[in-house]
């Protein structure tokens, strides 16, 4: 396939500051399937960058990659400058990176709390009344207060998305490096009734203003109303490179026929279609 190499420059905004993340020539294959085949991407400070495609073109395994979880087959990965060498419980990046899965990923035993101050409680010496106070702080963040005590059954799909978001902006006071300086968003509003996508979209950028997360994010989407609302720049995945590299705003505008196929949903276009 053909691409315009000219759509896949960085947008006319110039950064002044290095990438904060970035990958290079990131491959993956699971079995005989190549996800992702040589994958360039970077990520800025206080960027949000949206990455969208068609499904099983590799977006969640570029997050997983991107949070330490999973190790590519090949290429590097870089931490502020910092070539990454240990992956999952060996990690130790210069920043904390923190997760927001598409399912939410609670642990039903758990209450709301114990979900959101897991990781103070496994990792830290802080007292139970410390962490309660920062559980009921990040809840605050998220526009959930006095539901610290409920187990995810008795929650909304929305308010487990919110308190899957308490958790990952969850600081740290005895190791600040181990703050969230990126948060990665892996289908946030998928399922949602299109009100809860709304008040989830618009509490991604609340935090981001606010410095959840630093203030810089990736989310992976298909909704177009998330990718309007929280995305700066785009980069579309299909055949596990990057097809296409633009604003938010050049997706409505784009001639790119893989861009206007996807945000159509047209059968006919490059995007072949697979067991639809």
């Amino acid at each position: 396939m053909s691409h315009d190499h000219e759509s896949l420059i960085e947008p006319a905004v110039q950064f002044l500051t290095e990438p904060l993340i970035e990958l290079k020539g990131v491959s993956k294959s699971f079995g005989r399937n190549l996800i992702l085949n040589k994958v360039d991407l970077k990520i800025y400070p206080k960027q949000a960058l949206g990455i969208i495609g068609p499904s099983g073109t590799g977006k969640s395994t570029i997050l997983r990659i991107i949070a330490g979880l999973l190790p590519p087959d090949e290429g590097e990965v870089y931490i502020m400058g910092k070539k990454r060498t240990g992956w999952v419980d060996d990690l130790s990046d210069p920043i904390g990176i923190g997760m927001v899965f598409q399912n939410a990923a609670l642990f039903d035993s758990l209450t709301v709390r114990e979900n959101v101050g897991f990781l103070l409680d496994q990792h830290t010496r802080l007292s139970p009344t410390v962490i309660q106070q920062l559980v009921e702080k990040n809840l605050e963040m998220v526009g959930l207060k006095d539901i610290s005590d409920r187990y995810p059954a008795e929650l909304s799909g929305g308010m487990r998305k919110r308190v899957s978001f308490a958790r990952a902006i969850m600081p740290n006071p005895e190791n600040p490096a181990d703050n969230p300086a990126v948060i990665l968003y892996d289908e946030p509003t998928a399922g949602l009734d299109p009100i809860a996508s709304t008040v989830v979209e618009n509490l991604i950028r609340q935090l981001q203003q606010e410095g959840g997360g630093g203030g810089t994010y990736a989310i992976v989407t298909h909704v177009h109303s998330t990718i309007r609302s929280t995305a700066d720049r785009v980069i579309l995945l299909y055949q596990g490179q990057v097809q296409w590299s633009g604003t938010a705003a050049e997706i409505e505008t784009t001639d790119s026929p893989i861009v206007q196929q996807f945000m159509s949903g047209s059968l006919n276009g490059p995007i072949q279609i697979v067991n639809a």
